[in-house]
């Protein structure tokens, strides 16, 4: 879709607004509480849903770089930064409301023989290597280039960590769609599709309003350059 087609980003803004704050509604005062972790479970409409999004921007700049690579395009290579960075923003509140639901599950912050936290980890941190790279080479083609790559090969590490989450034994987090459709019903699937769409919302919200002003920089800066 062509930009002159998308959402005005005040209007994203707003809907943004309005979606967080009808799902933390549903979460808070509407959802019922789980038969087995009660009012601590609410965790989950925010975890699971964020961990989605996190997917989502990074397979989004993956996206972005197979495009800069194909078309040479440097407004893909700047979207794909962008979103690999949000990625890492939104993969930082994973950990951080993962590492509370293990707390109150597990009783423990952190545990190193759960391979569905240990392979986040792994893909968080190989994502933060991505801006070590990025920045270790000047700018031009050549970081273009090789930040592509390294964004292309990350994307596979994704399956890995999801398929790591479905299938770990000390499962703690809800199986939400089967073969056979939605596992919850009611309330609780309204709660949980109105927060997943609310955080992928957001995210996109927050990509149009970084990618913006990172536009906006490189033009100042090729301004100075002419005026210097």
């Amino acid at each position: 879709m062509g930009r002159t087609h998308r959402i005005p980003l005040p209007a994203l803004a707003v809907l943004s607004l309005v979606l967080v704050t009808l799902a933390l509604a549903l979460v808070f005062f509407v959802a019922p509480n789980d038969a087995d972790q009660g009012f601590s479970q609410r965790i989950f409409y925010v975890h699971v849903p964020i961990a989605i999004t996190a997917y989502a921007c990074f397979i989004a700049g993956a996206w972005k770089a197979f495009l800069h690579l194909w078309k040479r395009d440097p407004d893909a290579d700047l979207s794909s930064y962008v979103a690999v960075h949000q990625g890492l923003v939104f993969g930082s509140l994973v950990l951080l409301t993962g590492s509370i639901w293990a707390k109150i599950s597990w009783g423990h912050w952190w545990l190193w023989s759960e391979e569905q936290l240990v392979l986040f980890l792994v893909l968080f941190l190989f994502y933060c290597a991505y801006f070590m790279l990025r920045y270790s080479v000047e700018p031009g083609p050549q970081r273009a280039n090789l930040s592509a790559v390294y964004a292309l090969f990350g994307v596979v590490l994704i399956p890995v960590s999801f398929l790591a989450i479905r299938l770990a034994k000390g499962l703690i987090h809800p199986v939400v769609f089967t073969r056979h459709g939605p596992s919850f019903h009611g309330w609780i699937l309204v709660t949980y599709c109105v927060a997943q769409v609310a955080m992928l919302v957001l995210a996109y919200t927050l990509y149009r309003v970084e990618l913006a002003g990172k536009r906006l920089d490189l033009r100042l800066r090729e301004l100075k350059e002419v005026l210097a």
